[in-house]
């Protein structure tokens, strides 16, 4: 069976960043389960997996368009320590931020007794990311998990809907 749309895929991989740093790896672990087409991976991995088969293995760049998009320099901000005030706070520290835009995850680069600067971009936006990829099963998705948008495991999803 190949990979289309509404398949469950079970597959191994390692991503890279392009010094060959390795950002993350499934090889050893548990390999990652997904329903295709759910858009669960990021676009650029997603579509390269369509039409593949078990037991295929590849190595894919996939440009910043495809992943995590472009880095945006706007996204970079400096606020008032102020709003932090009765929390300790340091570099790379995570936080949701109400924006504009909604709810947003940012990241902390510098704090000094005036400001904070946080950075509202994608730790890996704006990076082509190489993807080793091995397929190890695919299987039709069920009816439960389509309606879900995520594969199940034997005892089912893990939550309710």
């Amino acid at each position: 069976m190949n990979i289309t749309t509404n398949t469950v895929v079970t597959m191994h991989f390692t991503v890279s960043a392009p010094d060959g740093t390795q950002i993350d790896s499934s090889r050893e672990a548990e390999p990652m389960v997904f329903l295709q087409g759910s858009h669960y991976l990021i676009q650029g991995l997603e579509d390269h997996l369509e039409g593949k088969a078990v037991g295929e293995k590849f190595v894919i760049d996939i440009e910043p368009e495809q992943a995590y998009g472009e880095r945006h320099d706007t996204l970079v901000q400096e606020v008032p320590r102020s709003m932090f005030e009765g929390m300790e706070i340091e570099p790379g520290m995570t936080f949701r931020a109400t924006t504009d835009e909604g709810e947003q995850s940012v990241m902390i680069l510098d704090v000094d007794d005036e400001t904070v600067v946080v950075d509202g971009n994608h730790p890996l936006s704006g990076l082509t990311l190489t993807f080793d990829v091995e397929v190890l099963e695919v299987r039709a998705a069920t009816e439960e998990e389509i309606a879900h948008g995520h594969p199940h495991t034997g005892e089912g999803c893990g939550h309710t809907h």
